[in-house]
């Protein structure tokens, strides 16, 4: 790899840090579980393209599989998590609504 494109990896990695430092600062203020949820995909996002930034500056393909982990591991535990807060909403509407009142259709 030439010193251009070496410079360019290891700044690409630094601005990778300070986006993960500022994600972490969404996480752990944020107001709802969904701010945290976004949160914790970009943290995914960062770490994946952090160790791609990796695999391009070493040219070590050993660290691909690891990635294709992380994707799926971050799919499935947003899927989940998504789901969970979609049940716990849909349980707090349906307490919400006065019974009799039917929604919508009434001709």
């Amino acid at each position: 790899m030439s010193d251009v494109a070496s410079v360019l990896v290891v700044v690409a990695l630094g601005v990778l840090g300070l986006s993960l430092l500022l994600v972490l600062v969404r996480f752990v203020r944020g107001p709802s579980a969904l701010d945290r949820l976004v949160a914790l995909d970009a943290v995914v996002a960062v770490i994946m393209c952090g160790l791609m930034a990796q695999v391009a500056l070493t040219r070590d393909s050993a660290i691909v599989p690891t990635i294709v982990a992380v994707s799926l591991v971050g799919f499935l535990g947003s899927s989940t998590v998504a789901r969970f807060v979609g049940r716990r909403n849909e349980g707090r509407t349906a307490r919400q609504t006065p019974t009799g009142s039917g929604g919508g259709d009434e001709s």
